[in-house]
């Protein structure tokens, strides 16, 4: 550089839209399932370090601010469908995990009950929109990597439990039946 010339400016960064500054979607765009699970994936937090019991949890958590914008059935069959059957979903879980469930971070391990549960009882949700959105929460809820050993994990439990689902979306005959 010459004496008095000044540095080359970079133009202003361009926001993303519909995230924060840190790439966290904004509140603003995400959907009332979105926000049930965020709700869901609080609640089983606590119940999976406080060992709280599923209607004290319930009560609290519908008295934090947002959650008028969050589906309330499909936040009421995660949040009381996985502490009900946090047993059964483990067994699901435990054959794809790499480590033992003990050693499993309490967010990850509430995102995976998430999957699991959606996979068996939310018909509704694509197979693939159930590991985005778990994806996704752990993204913005678990550690760093976490979301990539979520992604892996909930990729081998689809073809068990949506066979059909997705042995169609990727044009394969499905698996058969353990």
């Amino acid at each position: 550089m010459s004496e008095g010339s000044q540095p080359a400016r970079r133009p202003p960064r361009q926001p993303r839209s519909g995230t924060t500054s840190t790439g966290a979607r904004k509140a603003a765009s995400k959907n009332a399932r979105s926000r049930a699970r965020e709700f869901a994936l609080q609640g089983l937090y606590q119940h999976l370090v406080g060992r709280g019991e599923a209607e004290a949890i319930d009560l609290f958590t519908r008295d934090l601010a947002g959650f008028h914008k969050a589906d309330t059935a499909h936040y009421d069959a995660l949040l009381h469908g996985c502490i009900d059957q946090a047993a059964a979903l483990d067994a699901l879980l435990e054959p794809h995990l790499d480590r033992k469930l003990a050693e499993v971070s309490p967010i990850e391990h509430a995102v995976m009950w998430i999957g699991a549960y959606e996979f068996q009882h939310c018909l509704d949700v694509p197979w693939r929109v159930v590991i985005n959105e778990c994806i996704e929460l752990a993204k913005e809820f678990g550690g760093t990597d976490g979301h990539k050993w979520i992604n892996g994990v909930l990729n081998q439990l689809a073809p068990q439990l949506r066979s059909l689902e997705v042995a169609a979306d990727k044009g394969a005959p499905p698996a058969a039946p353990d």
